[in-house]
């Protein structure tokens, strides 16, 4: 009878094996809106599928999930390819997605406009953070294939325009699913070496998944973070990249990024005859101007007539150290008055003076305290001799000069009443002159009559 029974975990096994073998379960096309969207710190995602009339609990595990161009969220829509089975523990059917691309718009461009606009929350693209390109640059390092028309075409333009600088091509991938990282570490390198004054990044045209590599969060990271002026020169002049948005500067091709980072000769000729022409306006001015004061010093009374200049310079001197002086005279009377009325003022409150006041007061203070102390003492002694005087009254041995004795027991101790002894005890007297020992015969006790 019992043999009847299923459990509830063979059930759900034969449920599992019964949908796990269904060919039409295996490679599943759906397509639907998320909701319940959960990202787990594992990687995993778990969501809800839904449409109007019906849902299914759906999992994509980190292994899926890894290379998604686009983050989903609640209440997009999604084409989905998967599998169907079930999960044991809740004994509920669930969609396994191995695939997933928004619905209606490229995931490319999904995950480009995602990633805009975190960054663009963050300040990446604030213009305060670009750094200017410098205008005479030493060294510049371009960060490229080496094997791509963009390197040949940015190092001709700039060999043409600006022969005098350095180029140092700094190797990268720019296409494929490491080309993000090797173009971090790129430009990684060009800050590490600490040489460089500009940095050019880019590559030529190609389809949006041949650039994808500049549209990655790491390779924005690293041109914002960079300590060196970019300028991004990626594809043609309609592809826009992520790296263009946080670059110090964008190029619209290879060949403009070139034009961009230095100055052409004839340029740099130009502002040369310019500054010539200015600087040598400037030194005629200066030498009419010099001319000119030349010619008036010439002309000028002191070189006409020096001896009477400086003989009217002697007596100009003379009034000056004769004025010169009275005021020092005057000085010396007015600090000589203030001398004099601080002499007076030290006399009257000279510290002798004060120190035989201050010895009176002392000497006073020491007799009155000699006689306060002497009367302390007399009064002292008087009463030192009345406690005397008493303790002389109160003494043991004064008693017995008088005819009295003291009794002690063997043990030394002083019989002080009868009831301290019995028949045939030893006691000793203890005279002024002696003692002597004696026996107890009797004790009779003194009664008082009621």
């Amino acid at each position: 009878m019992n043999n009847q029974y299923l459990t509830v975990t063979a059930l759900t096994k034969y449920i599992k094996r019964k949908i796990d073998t269904d060919p039409h379960l295996k490679n599943i096309w759906l397509k639907g809106e998320i909701s319940n969207f959960k990202h787990h710190s594992r990687g995993h995602m778990y969501m809800t599928i839904k449409d109007d009339q019906a849902r299914i609990q759906a999992v994509m595990f980190a292994g899926n999930n890894r290379y998604m161009k686009f983050q989903p969220e609640n209440g997009m829509n999604v084409l989905i390819r998967g599998e169907i089975s079930v999960y044991e523990a809740h004994g509920q059917y669930q969609l396994y997605i191995a695939q997933m691309e928004p619905d209606g718009i490229g995931a490319l461009y999904l995950a480009f406009e995602q990633l805009k606009e975190k960054l663009n929350k963050k300040g990446y693209f604030d213009p305060i953070y670009k750094k200017d390109i410098p205008l005479y640059p030493k060294d510049i390092g371009v960060i490229t294939s080496p094997t791509g028309a963009a390197v040949r075409d940015i190092i001709t333009t700039i060999k043409r325009r600006y022969p005098i600088v350095n180029i140092t091509v700094i190797p990268v991938l720019v296409q494929g699913p490491n080309a993000a990282k090797s173009i971090k570490n790129g430009i990684e390198i060009a800050n590490r070496a600490g040489s460089f004054d500009t940095l050019i990044i880019g590559r030529g045209g190609g389809s949006i998944e041949e650039l994808w590599s500049f549209n990655e969060e790491i390779v924005a990271d690293a041109i914002f973070h960079s300590s060196i002026p970019i300028i991004s020169a990626v594809g043609h002049e309609t592809d826009t990249t992520i790296s263009d948005y946080v670059a110090d500067l964008r190029a619209p091709t290879p060949t403009g990024a070139a034009e961009l980072a230095v100055l052409s000769k004839e340029e740099l000729n130009e502002k040369i005859f310019t500054y010539k022409q200015a600087l040598t306006r400037e030194l005629n001015r200066d030498i009419r101007n010099y001319q000119s004061q030349l010619a008036r010093l010439k002309n000028a009374y002191a070189f006409r007539y020096p001896e009477q200049l400086l003989k009217q310079k002697e007596q100009q001197l003379d009034t000056a150290v004769e004025r010169l002086q009275r005021m020092v005279l005057k000085e010396q009377q007015r600090h000589q008055l203030k001398l004099n009325g601080l002499i007076k003022r030290l006399v009257a409150q000279h510290p002798e003076k004060q120190l035989r006041e201050a010895l009176l007061r002392i000497e006073g203070n020491v007799k009155r305290q000699n006689n306060a102390l002497n009367k302390i003492i007399e009064s002292n002694k008087l009463q030192l001799a009345s406690y005397i005087d008493k303790l002389t009254l109160l003494n043991p041995l004064e008693i017995m000069k008088r005819g009295f004795t003291l009794p002690y027991k063997e043990n030394g101790q002083i019989v002080k009443t009868v009831k301290d002894l019995k028949r045939d005890d030893q006691i000793t007297l203890k005279f002024r002159d002696g003692t002597v020992d004696c026996q107890v015969v009797e004790v009779e006790e003194k009664r008082n009559d009621k």
